[in-house]
């Protein structure tokens, strides 16, 4: 049985207590299934301003946390000899850069595994270059876009200190980065779900909430088909957050 009378409360009261990070899961979930290579590709594509229609060049390399000492990744994938890594913030967190950092460190391991390449040999090696990308939707204030730094984190500032790792954290909530949201319509529904959960609970429990907000969502053009193809998951797996 769900523990709802918390949430019930705060929610009729109006002071909503909103379990973050269901969000950050359902992103894996849409963007991170192999059946949804379209939609990650038209992520890519929107945020880059590409244009690659094949989805077979697309080959997701996610971390798996049992095999990674439970480090797990949201998304990582390989295209076009970029190696790509979108993690999803639903707040705001100044250290992912750092994060970041340790999280290419595995993917770069794997991928040297993978080709058989000698870092301890002569002969130079060719790694995929890095893309690092955080997708904010969380209720601070922030910019449409904000270069996150890793020297910030340095105890001593240094400016002979030539070592930077960044990370591009982009606002996904309504109102921002409306170019990136208008050329991938899979992110613009999936930042309006999240923000129709939000306004379901301002009056609902939160079961009633979610099930409300997936009920409006699978007639929506494009996230429609699979939230109703895997309605009961999505449900469960925000429930299964708030529990």
């Amino acid at each position: 049985m769900r523990n709802e009378s918390k949430d019930a409360t705060n929610n009729m009261n109006g002071d909503v207590s909103t379990n973050t990070k269901f969000k950050d899961r359902l992103f894996r979930f849409i963007f991170g299934a192999e059946e949804n290579k379209p939609f990650l590709l038209s992520l890519y594509n929107a945020v880059n301003e590409t244009n690659y229609e094949n989805i077979d060049d697309l080959e997701i390399t996610t971390m798996d946390d049992a095999i990674y000492l439970k480090m797990k990744n949201d998304i990582s994938f390989l295209l076009s000899s970029q190696l790509s890594l979108y993690e999803h913030q639903s707040s705001y967190n100044p250290n992912m850069p750092l994060r970041g950092l340790m999280y290419f460190g595995h993917l770069y391991h794997a991928y040297l595994k993978m080709t058989e390449s000698d870092i301890y040999g002569s002969k130079l090696i060719s790694i995929p270059t890095p893309r690092y990308v955080v997708f904010y939707n969380g209720t601070q204030a922030q910019p449409d876009k904000k270069i996150l730094r890793l020297s910030d984190m340095f105890e001593v500032k240094d400016s002979s200190n030539y070592f930077e790792w960044t990370a591009v954290m982009l606002n996904i909530n309504a109102g921002h980065n409306q170019s990136i949201m208008k050329n991938c319509k899979p992110l613009d529904e999936y930042a309006k779900f999240v923000a129709l959960v939000r306004e379901k609970q301002q009056t609902l429990f939160v079961e009633e909430a979610v099930t409300a907000a997936v009920n409006i969502a699978v007639h929506w053009e494009c996230l429609g088909k699979y939230i109703l193809k895997h309605q009961s998951e999505v449900i469960d797996l925000i429930l299964t957050e708030y529990d």
